[in-house]
């Protein structure tokens, strides 16, 4: 069973299985209390989830990680993610309102790509863990039996023309020579293969204040400003810098609104 836990601006998924649970990635630092309302409206418990896996390891995915994990569920992560549990430290540290509690590693129970299907298997989960590069180095996917596949960050199908002959064509060849049949995103619509939608957009249009945050972060491209510096001066969250730039830089000429009929904004 999947359920879509709904409370912030990055997608979070509670997979249930014959003997347990495990939740698919979490919001920014600051939304615990968000976060346990949503999955108290869907039925559940937090202290009941036996595991929290994180897709990769940028703010907007694991900022109440370990706030999740003092309550009971223990945090997962595969070996290729070791060196990247803390590259998010920094930046959630200096929001002080946002009360951010770093992930203790001693908690954390690692395992290998090649032994994840057999820790799933523990909690009645039929699936494997994959690396897929491309969006980060760290990013890992979940890959089901039942053809739900969950990719965290890794560029969306509907943009798969943009990346052609690059890392992120390859590793999506690799998950479609699975068959999927479901695709779901961190921050869109879920794709349903089987009937051909893609996933995308939420929605074609946005607030003023989108607009003019858009236009802010195009002039800081402009300048060659980093992301996280870009993040520190907007207050925009790090995936939607993410998607202005790729946007920006791969449709040269593209107006503050075409940059906005091509991302998903989602409330960001």
């Amino acid at each position: 069973m999947i359920k879509e836990i709904k409370y912030g601006t990055t997608n979070t998924y509670l997979i249930k299985g014959r003997n347990g649970s495990i939740l698919f990635d979490t919001g920014w630092a600051g939304t615990l209390a968000a976060f346990c309302h949503a999955v108290g409206e869907a039925g559940e418990k937090v202290q009941d989830i036996n595991y929290l896996l994180i897709s990769h390891y940028h703010p907007d995915h694991m900022g109440i990680a370990q706030e999740i994990a003092d309550m009971g569920p223990v945090i997962c992560a595969a070996d290729i993610q070791k060196d990247y549990i803390h590259c998010s430290d920094r930046i959630l540290a200096k929001d002080k309102k946002a009360s951010f509690v770093p992930i203790r590693d001693g908690d954390i129970r690692f395992f290998t790509i090649e032994d994840s299907r057999a820790f799933l298997q523990e909690i009645g989960i039929d699936g494997a863990v994959y690396a897929t590069p491309g969006h980060t180095n760290d990013s890992i996917s979940l890959m089901l039996d039942s053809g739900e596949l969950f990719v965290g960050d890794l560029n969306p199908l509907y943009e798969l023309e943009l990346h052609r002959g690059t890392e992120i064509e390859k590793t999506w060849n690799m998950l479609l020579s699975m068959k999927p049949a479901k695709v779901y995103y961190g921050h869109a619509r879920a794709a349903d293969l089987k009937s051909g939608f893609l996933g995308g957009l939420v929605g074609k249009s946005a607030p003023d204040d989108v607009y003019s945050l858009v236009k802010r972060i195009m002039k800081y491209v402009d300048k060659g400003i980093p992301k996280e510096t870009i993040a520190e001066k907007t207050g925009a969250d790090i995936v939607f810098i993410e998607d202005v730039t790729r946007m920006y830089v791969t449709h040269p000429g593209v107006s503050v609104q075409g940059i906005l009929d091509r991302i998903e904004i989602k409330g960001r």
